[in-house]
């Protein structure tokens, strides 16, 4: 199990640094050199449309790699999704600028971020259930957690370049070039992940299926589409806040607050470390408390934590604007730590791969996706921007009430017999 979850970590670690970058990159950077003819405003919002595009087709990604999973295994999802990501990546790095080759630039990233998302569907089913289905029961939330830190990873190593190429070049230096060097670090990186899934082998639950499903998305959509569309929906809530801490809060902080690129990544990334170190701790309470109560008190937590995340953020100060990140980001991590053993444990393995992976990934547009554009937008005025805290508090609603629909999944624990004498 340590190997096995090591190398499932350093796949999903490597994918979203993959597509971390590109999200960092839209609210620092691509706006003016890929959208120069438009105002400042909605260069960010065209930027962050682009970024849209990858989580728009993270289901489809999810349903043929799900195909891939259900009908010959998980294994071969974790090359293929990574192979095709790590490519994406590079060549967003290489693609000209708008004064290069005009209406073709903005195009291609269209392109390249789209095959970035069908990429990253494909690798969280695979990763997780990979993990989760050679785990013990009684331990599965915690084995499952470790995919999970994987994100919070990438998004470090994804940042990190970011700082450090910030803090080093000037801004010329950092529009010309610099902010070129992240994407073409991806084929390092993915030639390291697949080394590491070279020697993983099968996922038990699968080679003990003894009639796969022929098409699993159809049946998927026949038989368990109520299911699926419930875990878009409660799991939509920890896309919005991690995207709206990340992303938009980063562009909110350079452009509007006039915070420095370096003191805003630095306070994102310190409340990522914290997030990414307590997964697997939250992920024990899931094992010890159930799922579903981990995932209810996650979503009534975001609600009441939206307003006075805004308001530490419009103050610009540091110190406050980490604090509101970091209680978000705890609130988000009761959530997601254990998703990974719950939308597996909902689904039956000859479908498992294409359902948990599609409502995982179809989240991730209605909280992913939209987040960063809308928040931008309900911004636009002066003063704190409550539109956004009203926008995130009421997608920690819907969240909460899908949550409220849904089964609990935790395998009852063993009880040991104690002899009696006599």
């Amino acid at each position: 199990m340590p190997r096995l979850a090591a190398a499932s970590l350093a796949g999903t670690a490597i994918e979203f640094y993959d597509f971390f970058i590109y999200g960092t990159a839209a609210a620092l950077v691509l706006g003016p050199l890929f959208f120069p003819t438009f105002s400042p405003l909605a260069g960010t919002l065209a930027a962050f449309a682009t970024f849209g595009v990858g989580f728009v087709a993270r289901p489809l990604g999810s349903v043929l790699f799900g195909h891939l999973g259900d009908r010959r295994g998980r294994r071969p999802v974790l090359v293929l999704s990574l192979l095709m990501t790590g490519l994406a990546t590079v060549a967003v790095g290489c693609v000209p600028t708008f004064e290069s080759i005009g209406v073709a630039a903005p195009l291609l990233l269209l392109v390249l971020r789209f095959v970035q998302g069908v990429g990253l569907g494909g690798e969280w089913g695979g990763a997780v259930l990979l993990t989760a289905e050679h785990a013990p029961p009684e331990r599965r939330a915690l084995w499952s957690s470790f995919p999970q830190v994987g994100p919070s990873i990438g998004f470090l190593l994804a940042n990190g370049v970011m700082l450090t190429l910030s803090a080093t070049l000037t801004d010329a230096q950092f529009a010309s070039w610099g902010w070129r060097i992240p994407f073409w670090g991806a084929g390092l990186l993915a030639l390291v992940g697949l080394v590491l899934r070279a020697s993983l082998v099968e996922s038990p639950d699968f080679l003990q299926v003894r009639e796969h499903a022929r098409v699993p998305f159809v049946e998927v959509a026949r038989e368990h589409w109520r299911l699926v569309l419930l875990t878009a929906g409660a799991l939509a809530v920890g896309y919005a806040v991690f995207y709206a801490v990340t992303t938009w809060s980063l562009a909110y902080g350079v452009e509007r607050l006039g915070v420095s690129r370096t003191v805003m990544l630095a306070c994102i990334m310190a409340a990522v470390v914290v997030k990414g170190a307590l997964t697997p701790v939250a992920a024990l309470l899931g094992d010890r408390y159930g799922r579903r109560p981990m995932c209810l008190a996650g979503c009534a937590a975001t609600a009441l934590w939206m307003f006075p995340m805004v308001a530490l953020l419009a103050t610009g100060e540091p110190l406050l604007m980490f604090f509101g990140f970091l209680v978000a980001m705890l609130a988000f991590v009761s959530m997601f730590a254990v998703v990974s053993a719950y939308l597996p444990e909902l689904y039956a393995p000859r479908v498992r791969c294409t359902g948990a992976a599609v409502g995982y990934n179809l989240a991730g547009v209605l909280g992913g996706a939209l987040t960063p554009m809308v928040a931008t937008a309900a911004a636009r005025g002066e003063g704190t921007p409550w539109g956004v805290a009203a926008y995130l508090a009421a997608m920690a609603v819907l969240s909460l009430g899908c949550f409220a629909l849904l089964p609990e999944t935790r395998p009852a624990r063993k009880e040991v017999a104690v002899p009696v004498a006599g």
